[in-house]
């Protein structure tokens, strides 16, 4: 499961090519339709809907992250869920700016079968409170009651609208009772990485403290002036956006790395707490500030995109890292593949003057993307009874360890990877992916939690970076879901606020001296206020104690 929890994606692959006219559902969506309603007059809730009708269909599949660079059909285990359910999939991905495409679409109201995006994007509630998109509750009763035998009950409730049903069914995605449950196998994406090799020629100095943080980077820089003789770049971060940067803060998302290190509250004495002026925060935006005036912050790293970063870190020309472990999962094994001591491990980064161990972001019940299926779909019997396979234990277990005897049998009484698919999923995820499909090369309704039975133990160079953050994630669902929605007073007010802080966090960071940076934040502050901050905190409080409510109910 490398490199697929992605924050943002530069890859771009056109989209795949157009169905086959010569499909039944294709050339006549309505007569297929009606087919397949005929043959299955009173579905079983105890029975997968799917098997009652495996004619061929293509459903159109649009996923909203340009860097989704594989296509169905072309791998074993994609072959093997069409040769068994009927169904085929055209995958749609952008060539450019997302969100320009999707909104296109909602816009013109031509909506492909199905949709794939984060939970947290705009067009999720477009569509939802547009009407462009089917409830999966009622498509359920009318077609597919397995559904509710192998939907969570939870997850449904999560993501009800007011009219109580659900349009929307999300991967990765766990419960307080899955935290319950697993909660001591959970691993962080947030994490803190220095270069081995760098690292331990310069006496694995502790970096937690805003002195030995500073140091480390300068010894680095001494030390290791140039990489194959390309410049060394002392620190890098996810890439600064229109809203900040996940490694600071992105203020539309209220994500912030640097605040999950210092173990920084997002919530005190249930009240919604302001993090950006918390005077850790501050302190530690300050040492960011120095570290430039220093001259060991790379111009790079304020401009980079994903695909020069990617680059970079493949030939090892960062130091250290405050950055998602499984963005550079292929980049890793290059270097693992030159030189084992070149790659990155995680260590002890930033932390509060108490030096209270971090509190990572762990699962969540929102999960990561979230699917819908559109009002243009083909046929909606056929789709609702699909999405009820591929989040069925049965398809779960085909799209992770696809087809017995091709990638995988049973070894020793268990279900696992043949030996020569885990060596290349280990060493080349992109060929494993084109050769086997599996492990979730498809990962648009992965169940994380269920493929723990099945997926086998890590290893290096990966497991290092999992293993450090075991024991110290924690589940933030109750925070997700609590903004408005973008066109409300409130949604354009936090839009507003977001954009600024995207212009001012590069500001602080490049501040010529401490005063400088206290003026821009003080400013910022006032910007905000007059911006409605109060409003959108509000609106924020409120959804957020409804949230806790809901979590409360799920754990009864």
């Amino acid at each position: 499961m490398m490199a697929i929890v992605a924050c943002s994606g530069s890859k771009n692959e056109p989209a795949a090519s157009g169905a086959s006219s010569t499909e039944p559902a294709a050339s006549s969506p309505s007569a297929s339709a009606s087919a397949s309603a005929s043959e299955s007059s009173s579905p079983s809730a105890d029975e997968p809907g799917w098997k009652s009708d495996t004619k061929p269909i293509t459903f159109d599949w649009y996923l909203n992250f340009a860097w989704f660079p594989n296509k169905w059909g072309v791998d074993p285990t994609s072959q093997y869920v069409t040769k068994k359910t009927g169904v085929n999939i055209n995958f749609i991905v952008p060539a450019g700016n997302e969100n320009e495409k999707l909104n296109a679409m909602i816009a013109a109201n031509d909506l492909p079968d199905f949709i794939t995006l984060g939970w947290w994007e705009e067009g999720v509630k477009k569509m939802v409170e547009g009407g462009l998109v089917e409830s999966l509750t009622d498509l359920a009763k009318e077609y597919d009651p397995y559904f509710f035998k192998v939907a969570d009950p939870a997850k449904l409730s999560w993501y009800a609208q007011p009219d109580g049903k659900t349009y929307v069914y999300p991967n990765a995605s766990s419960s307080p009772k899955d935290f319950e449950k697993y909660g001591t196998q959970f691993t962080s994406n947030q994490t803190f990485v220095v270069r081995k090799d760098i690292y331990e020629a310069i006496g694995k100095p502790d970096m937690r403290t805003p002195e030995g943080f500073l140091n480390a980077l300068k010894m680095a820089k001494e030390k290791f002036p140039e990489i194959n003789g390309q410049p060394l770049i002392p620190i890098g971060f996810h890439e600064f956006g229109p809203a900040g940067n996940y490694s600071f803060l992105a203020a539309d998302q209220d994500s912030s790395y640097l605040s999950s290190f210092l173990a920084l509250p997002r919530e005190k004495d249930g009240k919604l707490y302001d993090r950006t002026t918390d005077p850790e925060f501050v302190k530690w935006l300050k040492v960011f500030r120095q570290a430039n005036q220093d001259g060991l912050i790379s111009k790079d790293v304020f401009v980079d995109k994903r695909a020069q970063m990617e680059e970079k870190i493949a030939q090892g020309r960062y130091f250290a890292m405050l950055y998602q472990r499984t963005d550079f999962a292929a980049q890793q094994n290059v270097l693992f593949a030159k030189d084992p001591n070149s790659v990155y491990i995680a260590v002890d980064g930033p932390a509060n003057a108490n030096m209270d161990p971090p509190t990572l972001a762990g699962p969540a019940i929102s999960g990561w993307t979230v699917t819908l299926i559109s009002k243009k779909v083909k046929d909606k019997e056929r789709a609702i009874k699909f999405l009820s396979y591929l989040i069925s234990e049965e398809g779960q277990k085909d799209l992770y360890l696809g087809e017995k005897g091709v990638s995988y049998d049973t070894i020793d009484g268990k279900d696992q990877f043949l030996p020569e698919a885990k060596k290349l999923m280990e060493t080349d995820r992109s060929a494993f992916d084109k050769k086997y499909g599996s492990s979730y090369t498809f990962w648009m309704l992965m169940d994380t939690n269920m493929n723990l039975q099945w997926a086998p133990p890590s290893v290096e160079p990966f497991k290092q970076l999992e293993d450090w953050t075991k024991g110290k994630t924690k589940s933030y669902s109750e925070f997700d879901l609590i903004n408005p929605p973008a066109t409300s007073k409130e949604g354009i007010n936090l839009t507003k606020i977001a954009n600024e802080w995207g212009k001012v966090l590069p500001k602080l960071l490049l501040s010529k001296s401490d005063a400088e940076f206290d003026q821009i934040m003080s400013d910022y502050v006032a910007k905000r206020d007059k911006l409605g901050y109060a409003d959108v905190q509000a609106y924020r409080q409120k959804l957020y104690e409804e949230n806790m409510k809901k979590l409360a109910e799920f754990m009864k």
